[in-house]
Order: C-alpha cells, then sequence, then structure tokens
C-alpha cells in the first residue's frame, strides 16, 4: 500500500458504540485480528493519529491509549518524529514484557466478570452469495451420506447390549485403533504402534492438546509466513509469542530459522511441511534432513500438521517428516476421512509413547466420551479397504476440478497472476501481478455475486496473493467465478486508471 491514508481502515476496523466493551479495548481488538489476518502486514505506516480519529470517529485520547496498549503487546512500534509501525522482522519478540491491560481486562455481566481474549475472535465470515471461494475445502455433495448411514445404523441394531458398557466401548476403541495405526503407516510410512497413537475428534481438538501440553506462557513458536491464523490463534492463546519466518519455493528459510535459533529458545516449529498453508508450497528433500538435523541440534519439537493428505492429486504422496524422524522431535497432527459427512471425520496425534500417555489425561477431560458406532463404522471402511475406493474416486474427480480450475487461470487472467499447480490439496495459491486493494477487489466481486473471505485474502508491502479453493465447485461454477474475478479486476484497475 503506497499511503497509509489508503488502507481501507472503515472496512475491517468494526467499532460498536453499543458495545458494552470500551471503545479503547475494541480498537486494541480489532487491530490485533487485522494484524493476525494480515491486512495491516508487518512494516505498515499507520497515519497520525489525528487522521485516524477523523477515518474511525473516535475521540484522540481514547486511540492514544489503544495505541499504547497495542505498542506494549509489541504489535505496533511507535517512532519519534517517524510515524507508528506495524511491527517487522523479529522486533516485537524480543525480551520480556508486563502483560497488558487489554490482556488482564475482564467483561462484567449481570453479578459476574469473565477475561476476555484478544486472541480468539472469530474472523470467519459468512455470506448467502451464490458463489463462494473457500481455502480448500471439499465438495459436500461428494459425500456417500447414504452409506455411512447404513452401516451405522446397523451398527446399531447388532450392539451386544448384554455386555458392559464399559467392556464394549474398551474393546471397540482398542481394535479401532488397532486399525488405525495400521492404516497410517501403510498410507503414511510411519513405524508407530497402538501407543505412539492418540485419535481426536478434530483436527483442531489435536492441535489444542498438543500445544496445551507443550506450551508455557512465554515460550517462542516458529512459523511460517504467511501462515495459518487458526493454528496460530492456538498457539497465542497457550501464552507461547510467535515468530514468523519467510516461506519460498522450496518452503520454510531455513537459513533463517537457524537465525532465530541462534539468538532465542525455540520450543517448537510449527510446520505444514508437505502442503504449506496457504502457500501450497512443498517443503524439498534437502530442507526436510536439514529441518530434523536443525531441530536435534537446537532441541525444539517440530509438530507436523498434515492437514490434507487425503488429497495428494499426482503420482506417490510425499512421506511425512515423522516417517524419518530418527530423533524422535516430531508430533505429527493430521485429519483422516474428510471427505465422509461432517461428524465422522477424526483428528489423530501421533508422536513417542510417553507424550501420547500424558495427552490422554488431558483428553478425558476435554472428550471424555467415545463415539463406539462411529469407530465400529470407520472399522469396517478400513477393513473392507472402502477408504481407498472411495479415496480414489474422490481423488480423480478432485484432480479433474484442479486441471479445469487451472486452464481457467491461465485463460481469463494471464498475465495478471502467477502460480504453481498444487500436487495435493484443494487450493491454488495465486500471486497478483498488478497493484491493487484487495479488500476493494472483494467488493467488487460481491456486487457480482462471488464471496471472498478475509481469510483467504494476503496482502503486504511486497506481496498480493490469495489462496482459492476449488475443490467445492463444479465446472460451471469455476467458470463463473473465475469470470467475476477477471472483470472485477479489470474494473478496478481502469478505476484506477482514469
Amino acid at each position: 500500500m503506497d499511503s497509509p491514508v489508503q488502507i481501507p481502515f472503515k472496512s475491517f476496523i468494526q467499532l460498536k458504540a453499543e458495545d458494552a466493551t470500551p471503545v479503547y479495548l475494541q480498537i486494541i481488538f480489532e487491530f490485533i485480528k487485522a494484524i493476525q489476518l494480515g491486512l495491516l502486514p508487518e512494516g505498515t505506516k499507520l497515519p497520525g493519529t489525528r487522521i485516524l480519529c477523523k477515518i474511525l470517529l473516535v475521540n484522540r485520547n481514547t486511540l492514544i491509549k489503544a495505541f499504547q496498549d497495542l505498542e506494549a503487546q509489541g504489535f505496533i512500534e511507535i517512532r519519534p518524529n517517524q510515524g507508528t509501525f506495524i511491527l517487522s522482522d523479529q522486533k516485537q519478540y524480543q525480551g520480556k514484557r508486563e502483560i497488558s491491560k487489554a490482556e488482564k481486562s475482564n467483561k462484567a455481566v449481570g453479578g459476574f466478570s469473565f477475561k476476555c481474549s484478544s486472541v480468539l475472535e472469530n474472523p470467519v465470515e459468512w455470506s448467502d452469495l451464490p458463489l463462494q471461494f473457500n481455502d480448500g475445502l471439499p465438495d459436500i455433495r461428494l459425500v456417500h451420506t447414504d452409506i455411512v448411514a447404513r452401516l451405522y445404523v446397523s451398527k446399531l441394531k447388532r450392539q451386544k447390549v448384554r455386555e458392559p458398557w464399559a467392556q464394549i466401548q474398551t474393546q471397540a476403541h482398542q481394535h479401532f485403533k488397532k486399525q488405525f495405526f495400521n492404516f497410517l503407516n501403510l498410507t503414511r510410512g510411519l513405524r508407530i504402534s497402538e501407543s505412539n497413537l492418540l485419535t481426536t475428534s478434530s483436527h483442531e481438538v489435536s492441535l489444542y492438546l498438543v500445544a496445551k501440553l507443550l506450551l508455557s506462557e512465554g515460550d517462542y513458536v516458529v512459523v511460517g509466513s504467511p501462515g495459518y491464523y487458526l493454528s496460530n490463534m492456538t498457539l497465542t492463546d497457550s501464552g507461547a509469542k510467535i515468530i514468523p519466518v519467510a516461506v519460498d519455493e522450496e518452503g520454510l528459510h531455513l537459513a533463517a530459522l537457524k537465525k532465530v535459533c541462534e539468538t532465542q529458545k525455540i520450543r517448537m516449529v510449527y510446520l505444514t511441511s508437505i502442503y504449506h498453508y496457504p502457500s501450497t508450497i512443498l517443503l524439498s528433500a534437502k530442507r526436510r534432513m536439514e529441518m530434523l538435523e536443525l531441530a536435534h541440534q537446537y532441541g525444539f519439537v517440530i509438530v507436523e500438521d498434515d492437514y490434507d493428505f487425503d488429497f495428494h492429486l499426482d503420482s506417490n504422496p510425499v512421506l511425512p517428516l515423522a516417517a524419518i524422524d530418527a530423533n524422535e522431535h516430531v508430533v505429527y497432527l493430521g485429519s483422516f476421512a474428510r471427505s465422509l459427512p461432517a461428524g465422522f471425520g477424526y483428528g489423530f496425534i501421533t508422536a513417542p509413547a510417553a507424550f501420547i500417555k500424558e495427552l490422554e489425561k488431558h483428553q478425558r477431560i476435554l472428550e471424555p466420551g467415545i463415539d463406539v458406532m462411529k469407530e465400529q463404522v470407520l472399522t469396517n471402511w478400513i477393513q473392507d479397504g472402502e477408504v481407498h475406493r472411495l479415496s480414489k474416486k474422490n481423488k480423480l474427480i478432485y484432480k479433474a476440478r484442479r486441471d479445469a480450475f487451472v486452464r481457467l487461470l491461465n485463460d481469463k487472467l494471464k498475465g495478471r497472476i502467477r502460480f504453481n499447480i498444487p500436487t495435493r490439496g484443494l487450493a491454488v495459491w495465486i500471486e497478483w501481478l498488478d497493484h491493487f486493494n484487495l479488500i476493494k477487489m472483494q467488493q467488487k466481486c460481491a456486487e457480482n455475486g462471488l464471496f471472498l473471505p478475509k481469510t483467504i485474502l494476503y496482502q503486504t508491502k511486497n506481496m498480493i496473493a490469495t489462496r482459492l479453493g476449488f475443490g467445492s465447485m463444479n465446472l460451471n461454477e469455476m467458470e463463473n467465478a473465475v469470470d467475476i474475478l477477471a472483470r472485477s479486476l479489470k474494473s478496478l484497475l481502469n478505476k484506477r486508471n482514469d
């Protein structure tokens, strides 16, 4: 963005006069959310307080108070005679800081108060527009709900009610885990046993449990930049301080990571090594080995998130770092059966047995019950090869959609974008070659019936990019969506040149 005044603050800083939360706290929370979503990129110079007060319609003393708190938290830097800047590089992570007023703030309702989080604000938007891009979700229209329903009902009818329920749960769960760890060993090249596996209700729960056990207040965690907003929120909520490291064409930049390790004690590196979110980059073979060596040298834990393994579309899948981890530095997270109906998918964690045993203690509080029927259905699907059959069928469909989507991008946006064809996953990361504001692009697309959620928009001083999920669209929907993108871009550029 050429000038701080050009930043459309009103489009993402939403202040509500009727809200019981003080205005200065609303400003703090909204700025933190905008920074985490990449709407205010690192190094951005903010307008002067007088100008910003006129834009946001707030009192200058209120804004100054909010900025002082944001600076104390490490989100901005106020430089005398220069201006106010979103912090760049690693400045916000150096040294200790006191817990700010915003972090300590409680919100009172009725006769009690409770802690407010400035981290866990929900950034997800909803729309009823006929066409919608997402960040790479599967198509629910391809889900075989009828088959799963029949299996589930048959298990209910055959249930041996005479046996003690606790015994039924234990036996069924152990049988499921046996089939599941064999399945993971076969498909992902792991060498685990039942004691190295924990299954959870979702991928998000898996990361929450791992963060709770590994991280303490003030621990440093390295993540790829750009990164995944939800995982960053989970890690930050645990009390960790996030250090972003750039991702280039070979994945996480390990020279930069090593430099960080030489100056800070890193507790964890959160890594999407096979299909980086959002840029879809694969960590190169050379860097994969170097990453394991760095973990051994500096003693940090690699939390490897393989969130989209189900959708490798070309040749054989690349195996995770966990498959070649000789020194047990990797905690491997993944999801299972994303093509099944909602509620039938699973998250899982593989790690050293002692770590899994400790995780189970926390899971018993968070997820005390076991859905025996669901586990029996999935056990049957694995044993009968139905999971492989469904996966193979859906991959053919999604590969055809990817190839069609790539052709449409090349036809309608040629010369305006650059991208690599992803070998897995259901999204394409495109970088725009023209300079324009993505929020204005979002608004222009919405006028034409296409929804672009802010969570797929990435804009910094040196990059304008978008993660476009194609998996949930058929060919006709893709054609219409890309056509709207092209027309909206043309309209924006023409307006700018007038």
